[in-house]
């Protein structure tokens, strides 16, 4: 059976993450059989990586705040988990779901398909987004 996606509601998550007014850090899109609802959404990054598990898949819509005291912003990247006990065919299948995922969630900075927890760590993914930021101006120390 091919996967769906619910549009409405995946769409209310992701923008309760980009909206500037409101705590929410982040949003999971899980699978319920054949179809991808929204799984959860906070405000703490710990509680989006405990979703993660070793036999899950999902993917994950997250913020992060970027720059230095002069100038902060906020930047997003894409997630897709695929735990290491994930069976071969819907590791398979993960890759083609994701343009669903992709008709909702359309602005992000970086995206990172995962598959161990460590590259989950919050200062591995800042790095990496800076790096896709191009010219890093943080304030310098002297």
């Amino acid at each position: 059976m091919a996967t769906q996606i619910d549009k409405e509601a995946c769409r209310e998550a992701y923008n309760d993450v980009r909206d500037d007014n409101t705590e929410t850090s982040w949003a999971a899109f899980k699978y319920e059989g054949s179809t991808i609802l929204p799984g959860g959404t906070g405000a703490d990054y710990e509680e989006f990586k405990n979703l993660c598990t070793d036999d899950g898949r999902l993917f994950g819509f997250v913020r992060f705040t970027t720059g230095d005291a002069m100038s902060k912003r906020a930047k997003f990247i894409l997630i897709t988990w695929i735990g290491e006990n994930v069976s071969g065919l819907q590791r398979a299948k993960i890759s083609t779901d994701k343009t669903l995922v992709k008709d909702v969630v359309q602005n992000f900075a970086k995206e990172f398909m995962i598959s161990d927890r460590r590259e989950l760590d919050e200062d591995y993914l800042c790095t990496e987004l800076k790096k896709a930021g191009g010219a890093n101006y943080d304030a310098q120390a002297e």
